[in-house]
């Protein structure tokens, strides 16, 4: 019996898969594109129909479609093993003894929370009220059940008691982020959820990963009176939830970015669902999840925008036109700004957002403020000239304050031109006075920007060596527990002995991975003798950047030629790995 990858695979081309998600050119045998994992100005992302992987010759990036669909979508491997598997038709199932053994920590958190999700669901239909509301901001049926919409009901341990006779245990309903401890250890634990709407948060694969809760009933029993609660509660960071590395909605509005080549970030789940069900599916929201100021998080995770900005470097942010909403999209602009995406912003009155918009004005008024949404240092700009009105002395500080570190952000020469020319002309400042108050910022945040361009050389070394690393442990740690091996493991363990202890965490999930791809597979040894020299050369690289750097700075004469013999043989052991292929 094949395994569920190689029917997959069958079903499945690289070339169709890629395509999916970025614009690929003929050339020859092969396909190329601008690669997605990193900036670049000429194409040196390759894909190969005829060996079924991609290749980037300006990041070294590398792989087959379950690495691909990995990388691009921040998913881990069972992710994008759903993900591929609902796309090709194929149905997931054990298939194996020894995967029946273990069930990793995340993979639990996530049926604990697909368990949640449904309990939600089916609170809400008994739930005549909480109904009639989502009806009265515009939601039909279509959306309540696509959006999995569900009612927590006002109770302490409603939830707690329906996991727990579903053979959750304590530590995994409370390691979900659904239930808390009580400080006096004496208690019981009692739902985070209670008295709320739940609006599920789900990874890219469409996994429920998080809940969203918005206020219906008040701990007093009604929404008018009682304590005084938070309108929005949402779950806690969990082992399967990262804050920064999630959109509200991105799982349903991935394709509808790539095919219209642009996002609308929203603020509430209200104002995406809303959009979405007036035609505007490239929508995403950032409630219940935060932004980062980096492109990939401690964790190695790609944050939220990150993402968005893979599917389209166009990005309109439609937020309420108020302080908070202006200081918000101040926030997300910077962040886009520096990932190189380019920046709108909806044209919207003041105190009335998406939701409103659509559900009272109707959906060509939002689609109108969509149409007319200026680029963000336009945007600033008559914000600015607003606030300090007949002033321009005022104006000019707000301007340089405000305005110009966003212009520093910009990665075009051409469009910095442009809008120094924009704010001279209508600000009334000579573009002189702007260019060395610009200088000034460029310089005053040069550390900042040299901290990104490192930052983002890391990412392309990371994204080079980590799903290599990654996929050898894995056969590694599975080949280990096995009584008939097919391959030695201890040459695995031997060649990446510094690297071990990072993966001993998520030994489960890549035991799960590796036997998923290798099961009843003839070219484990194969591959895994071709990964080993890829991540030897992974190193080799490494030690090369790092005595090219030695070079520089030694001046005497026989450390010099050390290093310069250490470079030389570096050099001819990439041959030997280069012809050996």
């Amino acid at each position: 019996m094949n395994s569920p990858v190689q029917q997959i695979k069958e079903r499945l081309s690289i070339e169709e898969v890629v395509s999916s998600y970025i614009k690929l050119e003929r050339a020859g045998a092969n396909l190329k594109a601008k690669c997605p994992f990193h900036n670049e100005k000429t194409p040196s992302f390759f894909v190969s129909p005829g060996r079924g992987s991609y290749y980037c010759f300006g990041c070294g990036a590398s792989g087959d479609i379950f690495t691909f669909v990995e990388e691009f979508e921040g998913l881990d491997f069972r992710g994008a093993l759903k993900l591929l598997a609902n796309r090709a038709g194929v149905e997931l199932e054990v298939y194996s003894k020894e995967m029946k053994k273990a069930e990793s920590e995340k993979e639990k958190l996530y049926r604990t929370m697909e368990e949640a999700t449904l309990y939600f669901e089916n609170n809400l239909k008994d739930n005549k009220e909480a109904l009639e509301y989502l009806k009265s901001r515009g939601l039909n049926e279509k959306s309540i059940k696509d959006f999995r919409i569900g009612f927590a009901i006002l109770d302490w341990r409603k939830l707690y008691d329906y996991l727990k006779s579903k053979n959750f245990t304590d530590h995994e309903i409370e390691k979900a982020g659904l239930v808390k401890k009580p400080d006096d250890k004496t208690k019981a634990r009692y739902d985070r959820f209670r008295g709320r709407i739940m609006f599920p948060i789900t990874d890219s694969s469409g996994r429920a990963i998080a809940f969203s809760g918005r206020i219906f009933f008040a701990q007093g029993g009604s929404a008018s009176g009682g304590v005084e609660q938070a309108k929005y509660l949402n779950s806690p960071e969990t082992p399967i939830f990262s804050k920064s590395a999630v959109l509200y909605g991105l799982d349903k509005a991935k394709e509808s970015i790539r095919k219209n080549n642009f996002s609308i970030l929203v603020e509430g789940q209200m104002d995406l669902i809303l959009s979405h069900q007036a035609g505007f599916k490239n929508t995403v929201a950032s409630s219940g999840t935060a932004m980062t100021d980096s492109t990939i998080s401690k964790e190695n995770v790609i944050n939220n925008l990150g993402l968005v900005c893979r599917l389209s470097k166009n990005i309109v942010l439609a937020y309420d036109a108020d302080k908070a909403g202006v200081n918000a999209a101040n926030r997300f602009a910077k962040i886009a700004l520096s990932l190189g995406m380019d920046v709108k912003v909806a044209s919207m009155k003041e105190g009335v957002d998406p939701a409103d918009i659509i559900s009272k004005e109707g959906p060509d008024v939002w689609r109108e403020a969509i149409k007319n949404s200026k680029h963000f240092i336009e945007f600033m700009l008559e914000r600015i000239l607003k606030d300090f009105s007949g002033d321009v002395r005022k104006a000019g500080i707000g301007i340089r304050e405000r305005l110009l570190p966003f212009i520093n952000d910009l990665e075009s020469s051409i469009e910095k031109s442009h809008f120094i020319t924009l704010i001279s002309n209508r600000a009334n400042i000579p573009e002189k006075a702007l260019i060395e108050d610009l200088k000034k910022i460029e310089s005053e945040l040069k550390s900042e920007t040299e901290e990104i361009k490192i930052a983002k050389e890391n990412i392309e070394k990371k994204l080079r060596k980590d799903p290599i690393e990654r996929r050898l442990f894995g056969i590694a740690f599975w080949q280990e527990g096995m009584q008939n091996k097919t391959i030695d493991p201890e040459l695995i363990f031997k060649k990446l002995t510094k690297a071990r202890e990072a993966y001993k965490d998520i030994k489960e999930d890549l035991i799960y991975e590796a036997e998923t791809f290798y099961f009843n597979n003839e070219n484990l040894q194969k591959d895994v003798n071709e990964m080993l020299l890829n991540i030897e050369e992974e190193y080799l690289n490494e030690e090369l950047f790092q005595k090219m750097t030695e070079l520089q700075n030694f001046k005497g004469k026989k450390e010099e030629i050390e290093i310069l013999k250490k470079i030389n043989e570096i050099n001819k052991r990439k041959e030997e790995i280069k012809s050996n292929r």
